[in-house]
C-alpha cells in the first residue's frame, strides 16, 4: 500500500507517468550496474592482481539473462593474492581462465571482449593452450567462439597408468595438424575443453573433467574428504601454473595454501532474474544460501551407496518450492522446471559408466545430478553422455538426433580400437577419449564427469566441449537424447529454472 502523502503535496503522478519513472530509474540502476560490471571486468581481465582490491560479497556481473555473484566466507574476495597474480611466465593467473565475472570459469562473451579489448594479446590466447596447437601458426578460434583451451595427454604408460593401454588411438579428424603426435614413442592427444569453474568446490566428487587431479586422493569418502580435497587442489593449481602458465618453477608452499584457502571460500550462483527479480528473496537461489547447503560424498547418492543410508530421493533441487504458487508467471516458470528437473521420467541407454549393452533404466534428471541444490553426481561418477561423438561415425539414432540439436565447434575426431580386455574388437570414435587416456582400460573411452550445475548463467557454453551454445540448446540434447518428451512449454520452463542456478 501506498503511504499517505503529506499534506502539502497537491498531486501525484498520472499511473503512466509513474511507470515512466519506475522504468527510467530501473534503466538508469541497470546502467550502472553494467557500467560497473564492465570496469569490473576490465581490470580482472588484465591478467595481474589488483593490490588492495576486494570485490564485496554478492557483487553482481551482469549475465544474459540477470546477475550472478559471488560470497566468500572470508567476507569478501580479494583480488590481491597469488590466484590473481602471474606466477609463471606468459602473464597468466589463475584469473586468467577463473573469471569472477564468469562464475569463475570463462564464456566465449568474456574471451570475445578480451580478444577485442587486446587484440588477442591477452595472457588467455597464449599460444601453448590457447591455440589449436602450441607451435606452429597460431589460431584462436576455439577459445574465441567455445571458451576451449587445449589439453595435451599423454597415452598410457604414464604418470597415472604404467600399464600399455587396451586400445590403439589413431586421428581420423586432424583440422589443425597437432591431434596426435609422437615424441621419443609417447602418444600426446590434443582435446579441448572447457575450463572449470574455480568456485563451490566444497562439493566436488573429482577435481578434473576426467578425474585426474583426484586419481591418488578420491574423494569417496567423508572421514578423508577435507584432507583429500585439499591435497588434489594443491595438485591441480602446481599443475596449471607450470603448464597453463609456463611456470620454471611451482608455486611455493604459501601460495598454493593460499590459492587453495581462496577457492574453498567461495560459493557462485545466479543472484537475479531480469524477469523474476531477486532470486533469494522469498526463495533459496543465490550463492550465500548454497554456501550452508550440506553436503558429504555420497549424499542422496541415486545409485543407493549414501554413506549414511538415507534413501535416494529424486527431489534434489527445492531452490524454488515458495515460488510454486507466484503471480509472477517467471517464477511460475521456474518452479515448474524445477519439477521437471526433479520428477519428469527419462530413459537412460547406451552411457558407459551407467549402462551396459542394450541396458535401459528409468531414471530423471537427478539420477545422475543427485547432489542436493548443487547438480553434480556425490560419488564419482564418470559417464559418456555422447556429446564428444562424431555425427559422422555415429550410429546410436538418439545420439545422433541429439547431437543435431548442438553447435559442435571443428574438433579432431579420435579413433580408438580396443585390443585387450572384455571389450577387444570394439571400435570407439571421440573427440575426447576423457578418463582413458587417464586409466588406459577401454571402459573408460568418452566418460567424464558431471559438472556441478550453479551459475550457468555466467559461463555459456556448455558441456565439456563447449557444443550447446546455449541453455536452450542443452535442454534440445537432453529432450532427444534421452526421450524425454517434452513440450515446447515445459522446455522453457527447464531453461528458466537452469538459467537461475
Amino acid at each position: 500500500m501506498f503511504e499517505k502523502q503529506p499534506s502539502h503535496v497537491v498531486s501525484r503522478p498520472a499511473p503512466e507517468s509513474l511507470r515512466k519513472q519506475r522504468f527510467g530509474m530501473l534503466r538508469s540502476k541497470l546502467r550502472r550496474r553494467i557500467t560497473v560490471c564492465v570496469v569490473a571486468l576490465v581490470f580482472i581481465a588484465t591478467g595481474s592482481a589488483i593490490a588492495d582490491v576486494y570485490l564485496p560479497n554478492l557483487f553482481p556481473f551482469l549475465d544474459l539473462t540477470g546477475f550472478s555473484g559471488t560470497y566468500s566466507n572470508t567476507g569478501s574476495v580479494d583480488l590481491s593474492g597469488p590466484f590473481f597474480q602471474s606466477l609463471g611466465t606468459n602473464g597468466r593467473t589463475c584469473g586468467t581462465c577463473h573469471a569472477p565475472s564468469d562464475t569463475f570459469g570463462l564464456s566465449a562473451v568474456d574471451a570475445q571482449f578480451r580478444y577485442f579489448i587486446s587484440g588477442g594479446k591477452d595472457p588467455l590466447f597464449a599460444q601453448i593452450d590457447g591455440s589449436t596447437c602450441p607451435t606452429g601458426t597460431v589460431n584462436n578460434s576455439l577459445v574465441v567462439n567455445n571458451g576451449l583451451i587445449r589439453i595435451g595427454l599423454t597415452v598410457p604408460p604414464n604418470t597415472f597408468d604404467p600399464d600399455p593401454p587396451q586400445y590403439t588411438i589413431t586421428a581420423v579428424e586432424d583440422p589443425y595438424g597437432c591431434a596426435l603426435t609422437t615424441s621419443e614413442g609417447q602418444q600426446t592427444v590434443s582435446v579441448y575443453r572447457r575450463p572449470l569453474p574455480a568456485t563451490n568446490l566444497g562439493f566436488l566428487s573429482a577435481v578434473m573433467f576426467d578425474g585426474r587431479e583426484s586419481f591418488f586422493y578420491p574423494l569417496n569418502n567423508g572421514q578423508t574428504f577435507a584432507a583429500n580435497l585439499n591435497t588434489d587442489l594443491t595438485q591441480q593449481a602446481t599443475d596449471a601454473t607450470l603448464t597453463h602458465a609456463q611456470a620454471t618453477q611451482p608455486p611455493t608452499a604459501t601460495q598454493l595454501s593460499q590459492i587453495v584457502g581462496f577457492e574453498l571460500a567461495l560459493n557462485s550462483a545466479q543472484l537475479s532474474d531480469f524477469f523474476a527479480g531477486s532470486l533469494s528473496k522469498g526463495a533459496n537461489g543465490g550463492a550465500q544460501f548454497l554456501s550452508t547447503q550440506p553436503y558429504y560424498p555420497g549424499i542422496n547418492d541415486s545409485l543407493g551407496g549414501d554413506p549414511e543410508g538415507n534413501p535416494f530421493t529424486p527431489n534434489v533441487f527445492t531452490i524454488y518450492t515458495s515460488f510454486q504458487n507466484s503471480r509472477n508467471p517467471q517464477q511460475a516458470s521456474i518452479a515448474r522446471g524445477e519439477q521437471i528437473f526433479n520428477t519428469q521420467p527419462l530413459t537412460i541407454s547406451d552411457v558407459p559408466g551407467l549402462t551396459t549393452g542394450t541396458q535401459q533404466i528409468v531414471g530423471t534428471c537427478t539420477t545422475c545430478h543427485d547432489t542436493f541444490n548443487v547438480g553434480n553426481h556425490s560419488f564419482p561418477l564418470p559417464l559418456d553422455i555422447g556429446t564428444g561423438h562424431s555425427l559422422t561415425y555415429e550410429t546410436d539414432p538418439n545420439i545422433i538426433a541429439a547431437l543435431q540439436q548442438l553447435q559442435t565447434p571443428t574438433l579432431p575426431v579420435f579413433e580408438l580400437v580396443c585390443t585387450q580386455g572384455s571389450l577387444a574388437g570394439s571400435t570407439y570414435y571421440t573427440s575426447d577419449p576423457g578418463k582413458a587416456l587417464i586409466t588406459g582400460q577401454c571402459s573408460d573411452i568418452g566418460r567424464g564427469k558431471g559438472l556441478i550445475l550453479r551459475g550457468l548463467a555466467g559461463r555459456a557454453p556448455y558441456f565439456h566441449n563447449g557444443v550447446a551454445a546455449n541453455l536452450q540448446q542443452v535442454v534440445n540434447f537432453y529432450n532427444l537424447r534421452f526421450q524425454i518428451g517434452l513440450s515446447q512449454q515445459q522446455m522453457q520452463d527447464l531453461v528458466n529454472f537452469l538459467q537461475t542456478l
